[in-house]
């Protein structure tokens, strides 16, 4: 379980489960997502939800795992980009301990 900071302040976190990040990996969705300057912004966060809601309405079947990951984390009402660019953060740092682990 990882917990990431929603906000600058500090004063707002979500717990992320494992199986999440493994939902992101599994159909890479951070795959071409933030834009050339690095930045992560409202726009990215909204182009991440275009994506996922794209990838639900075409997979009829299997996309349990995208839904919760939806419910759970992406339209989370605290989340905006300061979260999502946490969230990326601890994608990162949970895909480094995956890969260290083999």
């Amino acid at each position: 379980m990882y917990k990431i900071q929603l906000n600058a302040s500090g004063t707002r976190f979500l717990d992320v489960d494992e199986r999440h990040l493994a939902t992101i990996e599994r159909f890479g969705l951070f795959r071409d997502l933030i834009a050339s300057n690095g930045y992560v912004d409202e726009d990215t966060l909204e182009k991440l939800r275009l994506t996922v809601r794209s990838l639900i309405l075409s997979q009829c079947e299997d996309s349990e795992a995208l839904f919760d990951f939806c419910v759970d984390v992406l339209y989370n009402e605290r989340m905006k980009s300061f979260g999502l660019h946490q969230l990326i953060l601890a994608y990162i740092d949970w895909a480094n301990g995956q890969s260290d682990a083999h």
